[in-house]
């Protein structure tokens, strides 16, 4: 078993400190090594061009122009048996190369492979929808041009399909603040009480790890629980028992008494 380290602001802490930061690249092997993919690959070659192709971790990778996108999707749906798009979306590379690195995870069940196309475009491009040859397209692209901004020629419906239609910028963006801007914070208080009320309400909290008992309805107030609208108790007053349990209890199952329950030191038991 792992030694136990503490848990203490966990949501606090980052990961990585550098946003920039690349993954090394797990080895890749020739696509003449595997007789299927050798196919497949030869024919996409025969109607479109291809830049780069490898097998990485048991599926086959290849970089295509991005305006072939959907002839060489077109191919491989309809004569080499890739019938499902599993997923696609952008990759942001625009501050190192100023592009975008689209992707499209195919999938045979026929042949038990995966195939992933790949093709990049510029950050101020376009790239051709694919929703008519698979549906699964449809809230992908829509996504993507949602979290990135990057647009898709002849989608039925392109429109956000996370964020508010109003929002500013595009959150997936590597240069997006990872706590948002003035205009995430002051966009569910201007929304719904108005601008006019920023100095009273104040700006939302991007901290997700934070927890405000006193915030504007007073919502974490676990163990000192008051009536909607009334004044939070003093610190010193009585704590609010916690039981977690409806009223009535479930059957088989006890009723959950925080003066009952028992902390185990040992780890190992």
């Amino acid at each position: 078993m792992r030694a136990y380290k503490p848990k203490d602001d966990v949501q606090k802490k980052s990961y990585y400190t550098d946003r920039y930061w690349v993954a090394p690249q797990v080895p890749t092997s020739k696509v003449e090594d595997d007789a299927v993919f050798a196919a497949d690959l030869a024919a996409i070659k025969e109607k479109f061009e291809v830049l780069d192709a490898y097998i990485q971790v048991g599926q086959m990778v290849v970089y295509i122009n991005a305006k072939d996108n959907y002839g060489v999707l077109e191919v491989l749906k309809e004569t080499q048996g890739y019938t499902q798009l599993s997923e696609l979306s952008a990759i942001d590379w625009v501050a190192k190369k100023g592009e975008f690195e689209i992707f499209y995870q195919m999938l045979s069940m026929s042949k038990r492979k995966r195939l992933r196309i790949k093709c990049f475009i510029k950050q101020d491009e376009a790239i051709e929808s694919v929703n008519t040859l698979f549906r699964s397209a449809d809230w992908s692209e829509r996504e993507m041009f949602d979290m990135f901004g990057v647009k898709v020629n002849n989608h039925p419906y392109m429109k956000r399909i996370l964020m508010p239609d109003d929002w500013e910028g595009h959150p997936l963006l590597k240069t997006y603040p990872l706590q948002g801007d003035e205009f995430a914070a002051w966009y569910e208080v201007d929304r719904i009480y108005g601008k006019e009320a920023r100095a009273i309400v104040g700006p939302e909290i991007r901290d997700s790890a934070r927890v405000d008992r006193y915030d504007t309805e007073r919502f974490s107030r676990l163990g000192y629980e008051v009536p909607m609208g009334a004044e939070p108790k003093a610190k010193d007053a009585e704590e609010t028992p916690l039981a977690y349990q409806e009223e009535g209890g479930v059957f088989m199952i006890d009723k959950f008494e925080d003066d009952k329950a028992v902390i185990i030191e040992d780890r190992k038991r």
